[in-house]
C-alpha cells in the first residue's frame, strides 16, 4: 500500500463542497470506501496536517449528527 495525495482522487469521484466567499477550510477528515481488486471492501481514513484523533472524532460525531437529521426528511430513500 502507498500514500497517494487524497484531492485527485476526490476530485475523480466529482466531491464538491458548498463554501462562502472567504470561508476558510480549517481541517479535514475523510472517510473512503476501498474496494481492492479482489473484490474485498475496505475502509480508509485519511485526516490533514495536525488534526487529532480527539477532532477527528468530534467532526466524526457532528457528521454523523448532519447525516442523520438529514436522512430523516428524506422519502426518496424507501
Amino acid at each position: 500500500m502507498t500514500e497517494q495525495p487524497i484531492g485527485p482522487i476526490l476530485d475523480g469521484l466529482g466531491t464538491t463542497i458548498d463554501l462562502d466567499d472567504g470561508d476558510l477550510v480549517a481541517s479535514a477528515f475523510v472517510i473512503a470506501k476501498v474496494v481492492e481488486p479482489n473484490g474485498d471492501v475496505s475502509l480508509a481514513l485519511a485526516s490533514s496536517d495536525g488534526l487529532s484523533w480527539i477532532e477527528q472524532n468530534g467532526l466524526l460525531a457532528s457528521a454523523h449528527q448532519i447525516v442523520n437529521q438529514a436522512s430523516i426528511g428524506r422519502k426518496d430513500d424507501e
